[in-house]
């Protein structure tokens, strides 16, 4: 039986986690789970899995639990730094990190150092740090599996083929909610319809880099860094019908996708069970039910940020963290609907153009620059748009 630990139970990844393992519970126990506000839920679940150690990353002193509260076999723990001693005890065979945004990325780097398998959901984790992420696997051996539904088809679609036959590497894409309409309707946008995907159902922030199609600019960094491809043989298409989730095109023009109903279960699943494969009825794709599929090039007036992630990406250094930081503050904005939808591109283009790049930072630097530019660009914002 697998140990499994999942950071961020409580979010939408983390349930589809916990419906994988309730339905292959003689071969899953999961011994390490995390919120970081959702007490609620954490002890739910504990209850119902008896998970040895939960976390809650977002109390160190205040909101406490009571005690009496907790199953028997239950330790809590609360705070950053408690969760980063648990990590490091290595006391488990994989690691589903699903914590949303830049706070990922410590708990990726302390995972690294375990040799054991980290199943990334956290795309900011390689965006922010690739570099340093590359360097401890090299040292650890640990190996990430990627869980993005796109990442995770490529990871399928390549499997043991060697770089140099693979000619492109195409992440698809749904296009969010507005995909069809009219450019001259996008200054009317609202926060509500920003949150009705049309195929997945995603945490507030995911969905909205959905609707901007940065979340698809961060996923070329990502596999960037995971499958070690220049920029110039990674793009991504349109595709509305989200049942080709990836294709990689090799050097002789054969082209491979990795296709299935659109569920996060598949791939938390493969990351789970990997190099083997689970037989399991918890995923079904029938083909004779599906659409026509269809794939369209991705319009720079429509999704201006996909293009200007793209190139920070090929900037690299710090650039990707500024970036990151910054368009976490402008989503934080548009929920509190202190900016409008097409501001979020503006607010990120303008501020990325009154910093200076840093080549090679380490970690300590790309923390405080996280901070600080996300602070600051909630401060400030009212300058850049």
């Amino acid at each position: 039986m697998k140990k499994i630990a999942i950071l961020g139970i409580s979010g939408s990844i983390g349930i589809s986690a916990i419906e994988v393992i309730r339905k292959h519970n003689d071969e899953f126990e999961i011994v390490l789970a995390t919120a970081h506000k959702n007490k609620t839920k954490l002890l739910e679940l504990s209850e119902e899995f008896q998970i040895k150690n939960i976390v809650l990353t977002g109390s160190d002193n205040g909101n406490k639990v009571d005690k009496t509260n907790l199953p028997l076999k239950t330790k809590i723990h609360y705070g950053k730094n408690s969760l980063l001693e648990l990590l490091n005890d290595g006391n488990f065979d994989v690691v589903l990190n699903a914590v949303s945004g830049s706070a990922g990325l410590e708990y990726s780097m302390e995972i690294a150092k375990t040799g054991k398998i980290l199943a990334l959901a956290n795309k900011e984790s390689l965006v922010m740090a690739g570099h340093l992420l590359e360097k401890e696997i090299e040292k650890s051996g640990t190996q990430i599996i990627p869980v993005d539904s796109e990442h995770s088809a490529l990871f399928q679609a390549i499997g043991a083929s060697p770089s140099k036959y693979i000619r492109k590497l195409h992440l698809t894409a749904s296009g969010g909610p507005f995909r069809d309409l009219p450019l001259e309707k996008f200054p009317d946008i609202t926060l509500k319809q920003t949150l009705k995907h049309p195929t997945w159902n995603m945490g507030a922030k995911v969905t909205i880099d959905s609707a901007t199609m940065m979340n698809k600019g961060l996923e070329i960094i990502e596999a960037h860094w995971l499958f070690k491809m220049p920029y110039d043989s990674i793009d991504a298409i349109i595709h509305k019908q989200s049942i080709v989730h990836s294709l990689v095109e090799y050097c002789d023009g054969s082209i491979i996708a990795q296709l299935s109903s659109p569920t996060m279960k598949l791939p938390i699943l493969y990351s789970f069970t990997y190099p083997e494969r689970l037989e399991s009825d918890l995923i079904k794709t029938n083909i004779f039910d599906l659409q026509d599929l269809t794939f369209h090039k991705i319009e720079p007036a429509r999704y201006p940020l996909f293009f200007l992630a793209n190139q920070v990406g090929k900037d690299g250094g710090l650039l990707p963290t500024i970036m990151n930081s910054v368009n976490e503050a402008a989503i934080s904005l548009f929920l509190e609907k202190k900016i409008h939808f097409v501001q979020i591109h503006k607010l990120v283009k303008n501020y990325l153009s009154s910093v200076k790049n840093i080549s090679e930072p380490n970690l300590e630097t790309i923390l405080t620059a996280n901070r600080i530019n996300f602070e600051k660009a909630l401060k400030d914002y009212k300058q850049y748009i």
